[in-house]
């Protein structure tokens, strides 16, 4: 019948694992003598310093191959996003709801859009953005002549609103029955409205639901246009000072004061019926007026 092993104690185990720390007959450092912990060792460094440099080229060669100013890729971009502001949402919708009589209320939109237009003062766009650019013209850079290697950005300043600047009238018509949003389309780097017509691209908004409320609708600039003196778009790191062009709606509610509306950005290469994008090229959102 074989033995059973025996069993250690304690102390014997300890006794066991200090022996393989340290084995003095054999002058071995954990199952090594120091001359072979010295050779894994370089090799070790010799195999992690080859390993680090391979992964440093390869990140520097797809760094080099990729341009810092535009994008490789844009697949997704199909046609730019719209936004509406003063930005409320509900759950679902846009929903712009206020109250005239309640001046707490109405100030919360106005100071949005007081927040919102903040860069387009125009003192400081004069400032920013001084460079005399020709209207109803793309405005195509191929060399980087503004200063810091950079590209011109054209001025876009509060007072092209009109009526809906908020420099005459600090409420944006929200203190009363004529309210303005402002619509803003997003950038798309080298993005031309209407693939280089010539054609500017402009907003239209209509009346989905409760036509009978809205008696007017007015557009700041004429017509709603975005002038084609701010495409193409060249990115932050080329345009640092860039601002979008807006396009202010002001709307006479009359009845309720309640519709459901829709501002798209008319140009024959933005698309607006894309399901599984909503903002693409339009913006759907509901106005309320209480009194």
């Amino acid at each position: 019948m074989a033995t059973l092993k025996e069993k250690r104690t304690c102390g014997q185990r300890c006794e066991d694992f200090g022996h393989f720390v340290w084995n003095s007959d054999n002058g071995t450092f954990m199952g090594r003598t120091p001359v072979k912990w010295v050779y894994i060792s370089l090799y070790y460094v010799a195999f992690y310093v080859v390993m680090t440099s391979l992964f440093c080229l390869a990140i520097w060669v797809l760094l080099y191959t990729l341009s810092p100013y535009t994008p490789d890729y844009q697949d997704r971009l199909i046609s730019p996003g719209v936004m509406v502001w003063p930005d409320s949402y509900g759950e679902d919708d846009v929903e712009i709801t206020y109250n005239m009589s309640d001046k707490s209320c109405w100030t919360k939109k106005s100071n949005c859009l007081k927040h919102f237009l903040h860069p387009y003062n125009d003192d400081i766009q004069m400032h920013t953005n001084h460079y005399n650019c020709t209207k109803d013209q793309y405005f195509i850079q191929d060399h980087f002549l503004a200063p810091n290697h950079t590209k011109w950005s054209c001025p876009f300043t509060q007072s092209m609103l009109g009526p809906c600047s908020g420099l005459n009238d600090t409420s944006f018509g929200y203190k009363s029955s004529k309210p303005c949003v402002i619509i803003k389309m997003n950038r798309v780097i080298n993005f031309l409205p209407n693939n280089g017509t010539g054609m500017p691209p402009h907003v239209n908004c209509t009346v989905l639901s409760g036509k009978e409320n809205v008696e007017n609708i007015e557009y700041f600039p004429t017509n709603g246009t975005l002038d084609l003196s701010y495409f193409p778009y060249y990115g932050k790191l080329a345009q640092p000072t860039y601002i979008n062009p807006l396009v202010a709606v002001r709307f006479s509610l009359v009845g309720h004061m309640t519709a459901k509306l829709q501002c798209r950005v008319e140009a024959h290469n933005i698309a607006y019926q894309n399901i599984h994008d909503p903002n693409e090229g339009k913006v759907v959102f509901y106005l309320t007026a209480e009194r």
